[in-house]
């Protein structure tokens, strides 16, 4: 993936990792495209950045979708980069029976809603040069988090997902995965200041170094995320998977 001269469209880039990887692709002299659901929240990233543009998506809303792709590739024909970056992280109990709406909406937002993007722009993406599709998954895909089960499996199955997109779109769309590790995000209540997460700038920093690396990565895997990325090549899979929801339960009984 070239780092310069792109157009980019980046979901979930009002807050986090994706607001992030937004500001910083812009920095290196991208035209950058955000989307969210709150326009609020996009208009906020963009006056603070002349050239970043936000649209409002709701990527679990597959009407959405379709409207929201003819929109920019109307007001946006050089999109070549799409970043599949939205979601959302719920804690469920699955020892009893329960509502599964949370599961249903996780579904829908990780997992629905990237493959219907994708497909949604697809066709347009593979008549421009230096495409690229760039899928945020998680370290998780490799080793559950057991109380965000529905969030490690959508995860999980779209790291299954890229794998087929890289080989069928091989030599038209470059595809790459990016797993983060635990970052000190919004994305769960408490988690911006969670010990024993990554600072998130610290994250950036080392996944922009690797986005630079040419030909880049197929997996943008920063150094920490390894632990889990390799726990079954490693054969440690179940220590892996006990340290890991061990370190998670002490963190939520201290409040942390």
């Amino acid at each position: 993936m070239k780092t310069s001269g792109n157009t980019i469209l980046v979901t979930g880039g009002a807050s986090g990792i994706g607001r992030e990887l937004a500001e910083r692709f812009y920095a290196q002299g991208n035209t950058v495209i955000i989307a969210g659901r709150r326009q609020e929240r996009l208009d906020e990233v963009a006056a603070a950045h002349e050239g970043i543009v936000g649209y409002a998506l709701d990527i679990a809303d597959p009407d959405s979708i379709d409207a929201f792709a003819a929109t920019v590739v109307r007001n946006h024909p050089e999109l070549n980069v799409l970043v599949n970056n939205a979601g959302v992280m719920m804690f469920e109990d699955l020892t009893r029976s329960r509502d599964l709406s949370d599961a249903d909406a996780t579904i829908a937002t990780n997992l629905l809603g990237p493959i219907r993007l994708t497909n949604a722009l697809i066709d347009h993406l593979t008549t421009r040069p230096d495409a690229a599709i760039v899928n945020v998954t998680s370290g998780l895909a490799f080793v559950p988090l057991v109380s965000t089960p529905t969030y490690s499996a959508t995860k999980a199955a779209i790291h299954s997902y890229t794998v087929s997109l890289r080989d069928v779109l091989k030599g038209k769309v470059e595809v790459i995965e990016l797993a983060p590790p635990a970052v000190q995000t919004e994305l769960t209540p408490g988690q911006s200041t969670r010990a024993g997460y990554m600072p998130l700038n610290d994250f950036m920093d080392e996944v922009m170094a690797l986005f630079s690396q040419q030909p880049t990565p197929a997996e943008i895997l920063v150094e920490k995320v390894g632990f889990l990325r390799f726990a079954e090549a490693e054969k440690r899979f179940d220590e892996t998977l006990a340290t890991l929801n061990d370190f998670a339960r002490q963190a939520q009984k201290s409040g942390n």
